[in-house]
């Protein structure tokens, strides 16, 4: 299938299969083994899929490639069980490719799970290891409750501070629904995110006040700056409930915290500033780590029952009064599929930026007769 432009906003929309082949393609080219590389599109075109646009396409150069290319990231995997019981498991990464590490170490929860009824699972030593949903909906696909967390490079303040000290730090859940979706609750325990920002800035949009400050405490709005700042310090994330206690957040910070403990703690990896993947002015691997729990729903009820009361829970929420003005309640995980079920035919939204990368990417691996884009 051919990409697809719409109507005059530079903006094409290139098939899913197309660009997850692709996405193997160019792992391969900077040396991920062929499975390997799979599994990275695999995790890669799963945020697009469900609309989200920022963890997808849109991260394979900068994120991945790019890091490759630097040596600063292997893309040859050494997955190594340091330590193992019935029912947990810490995991080195050994900076090799983290969807994979990540994607092995939940399965190892769900297969713990199956036997015992839970199994965690700790990791250091990982990288990027895209949407933190993709693991959780491998467990909610098993019958499982799945959680996961991960540390990540340093761009946001402490409440009452201005120094970027621990990253967004998403705390990810998922569990199975007798409706067509299971419930997924992924994000930050930041106001926002650096992707979102990035999204923004490729846009040439304003970010709205109150989700970043400068050393000042003051708020900026500046998207392209903003990304530059991050990097250098002269700006900060809030986190989620946003600047000082008034809108509680304290909360988000509390939670971001948990995070980083259980990211780094468990199994004696990096956190905070050792995360900022600069050492003497040079760039060097970040050193994540991350954690998966599964919990096997069966071990506490049927499996049935468990679904069917979750679904009535998130309906009849849905289903209460909205606010004046308002048409819909949404529940978590139902905009990803909705967003899945308006992008299935269509594939992904490629702006000019993406497009450029894409482009660029192709033609360093000698990729162009293969993937002859229209763009």
């Amino acid at each position: 299938m051919a990409a697809k432009t719409i109507g005059g906003k530079g903006v094409v929309w290139a098939p899913f299969d197309l660009m997850e082949r692709f996405m193997a393609d160019v792992f391969k080219g900077v040396g991920v083994p062929e499975e390997d590389a799979k599994v990275c599109a695999e995790v890669l075109i799963t945020s697009d899929k469900r609309g989200i646009d920022s963890h997808g396409v849109a991260r394979m150069k900068a994120f991945y490639y790019d890091l490759i290319k630097a040596g600063i990231q292997k893309p040859v995997t050494d997955f190594e069980v340091v330590r193992e019981g019935p029912t947990t498991a810490v995991i080195d990464g050994h900076n090799g490719m983290g969807h994979l590490i990540s994607k092995k170490a939940m399965q190892m929860c769900i297969d713990k799970a199956r036997k015992y009824g839970m199994g965690m699972a700790a990791v250091r030593n990982s990288t990027h290891y895209g949407i933190a949903g993709y693991y959780v909906l491998m467990a909610a696909d098993a019958g499982m409750i799945g959680m996961t967390g991960t540390n990540a490079r340093p761009c946001v303040a402490p409440t009452f501070g201005v120094e970027n000290m621990f990253g967004t730090n998403p705390l990810t859940f998922g569990l199975p629904t007798d409706e067509e979706f299971p419930f997924v609750i992924d994000c930050a325990t930041s106001l926002t995110q650096r992707g979102k920002i990035e999204v923004y800035a490729r846009q040439g949009k304003e970010l709205p006040p109150g989700w970043v400050i400068d050393r000042a405490g003051k708020t900026r709005t500046d998207s392209v700056r903003v990304l530059e700042d991050l990097v250098k310090g002269r700006a900060a994330l809030v986190p989620l409930g946003g600047i000082g206690e008034e809108t509680a957040g304290y909360k988000g910070y509390g939670y971001a915290v948990l995070v980083e403990i259980l990211s780094a703690a468990l199994q004696g990896g990096s956190f905070l500033m050792m995360l900022s993947g600069v050492k003497d002015g040079k760039n060097v691997p970040c050193h994540r780590g991350h954690f998966f729990l599964a919990v096997d729903i069966s071990a506490f009820c049927p499996m049935e029952e468990f679904k069917k009361t979750a679904g009535e829970i998130l309906r009849q929420l849905r289903a209460s009064k909205k606010m004046p003005g308002q048409s819909r309640i949404y529940t978590a995980g139902e905009k990803e599929h909705l967003a899945w079920l308006e992008r299935k035919d269509k594939g992904v939204p490629l702006n000019k930026e993406n497009q450029k990368e894409v482009l660029a990417m192709r033609d360093e691996l000698g990729l162009k007769s293969k993937y002859p884009f229209p763009f």
